[in-house]
């Protein structure tokens, strides 16, 4: 799917008369955010602070990892958290527009889920993902984007306002493309991608120091549960190509994982030679999280459509279960033998 608002004249019409009468804007993303996730929602907080209006507010559904706890204008977001749920809800209520940014469910949203869906503002999607559900007033959307930034930094230029990517804009920008494309090496890397990220680097971004942010700031306890997450979790299965990791809350707790220690271990399973599938899942406060991960022409956003209540993208997506983990697992693993001949199909 790929529609662009910015393509119909009727339709940027109303985004520039909504904009331009709107005093107070929210711009959302999904919860447990990632670098994307925060990259296109601080890039376009940090483009429309720039323009004349009164109040323009990022509320993130749930807390942030501190992998990019770094970026532009994090210190004023507002999580929907039981201190300022009251605060967050007031100001959705209030709000004329609400940018909705890489996602495209409600459900992304957490417990914030009714307060967007029930207010009565204007909602912007802005997204990268399969099969997005019907609350947009505006689209911004192609599914074979590599990311909500490079979506963003393209609705920026075909507004007029390329001179308007300053050099906040263009870090946080520059980081959804770095963490969605895998460091430009995901198969959506395009010649496209490239040339974005050229002109973000002239803005002034430092590729460098955006990478140690991101990848080398671990803690000591972090790098002791991932080599036991390697060491002794994963399960490499050659007959189907599929790698699998299981982690209970009893373990997160043992090595005191904090919100994002988890984030990419799933990619690992995948660095096996042969590799087609990865999964992980994860127990937290009674709920299966998964993760999974493909090369080539295996679906995984139709299995997690399929069977885990999830979606994404054919290549990287995720799901839940209800489940206890053990029976989750179970469940993933009796799915295998009707996958094996997909699976084989794929090349090396």
């Amino acid at each position: 799917m790929v529609e662009y608002f910015t393509d119909d004249k009727q339709k940027l019409d109303l985004y520039l008369d909504w904009t331009k009468k709107a005093k107070n804007i929210v711009i959302t993303s999904h919860q447990n955010p990632d670098g994307d996730a925060f990259g296109s929602a601080l890039g376009l907080w940090n483009y429309l602070k720039q323009f004349d209006i009164e109040k323009v507010t990022f509320i993130s559904p749930t807390d942030y990892a501190d992998f990019i706890a770094w970026m532009p204008g994090v210190p004023a977001i507002v999580v929907y958290d039981n201190k300022n749920k009251a605060l967050a809800n007031e100001l959705i209520a209030e709000a004329d527009l609400i940018f909705c940014t890489d996602f495209s469910s409600g459900s992304r949203m957490k417990d914030m889920k009714d307060a967007v869906l029930n207010s009565f503002s204007k909602k912007i999607i802005i997204d990268h993902h399969e099969q997005p559900e019907s609350f947009g007033d505006l689209l911004y959307w192609n599914e074979h984007a590599s990311s909500t930034c490079e979506l963003i930094y393209q609705m920026i230029v075909k507004l007029g306002h390329e001179s308007m990517i300053d050099l906040d804009v263009a870090t946080c920008l520059y980081t959804g493309l770095l963490t969605d494309t895998g460091s430009f090496k995901y198969p959506a890397t395009t010649p496209e991608v490239h040339n974005i990220a050229g002109k973000l680097l002239a803005k002034g971004v430092v590729p460098s120091s955006i990478n140690r942010s991101l990848f080398d700031q671990n803690d000591f306890e972090k790098l002791q549960f991932l080599g036991y997450v390697l060491s002794k979790k994963m399960t490499y299965l050659p007959e189907y190509r599929v790698c699998y990791t299981s982690i209970s809350e009893k373990e997160l707790k043992k090595y005191n994982s904090k919100n994002g220690d988890t984030e990419g271990i799933v990619n690992y399973g995948l660095s096996i030679a042969g590799s087609v599938m990865s999964a992980i899942f994860i127990e937290k406060e009674g709920l299966i999280k998964i993760s999974f991960r493909s090369v080539h022409d295996f679906s995984v956003a139709d299995l997690a459509r399929d069977y885990f209540e999830g979606g994404g993208h054919k290549n990287a997506a995720g799901g839940r279960s209800n489940l206890s983990l053990e029976e989750t697992v179970q469940k993933f693993l009796t799915l295998l033998p009707y996958l094996k001949s997909q699976l084989e199909l794929q090349p090396n």
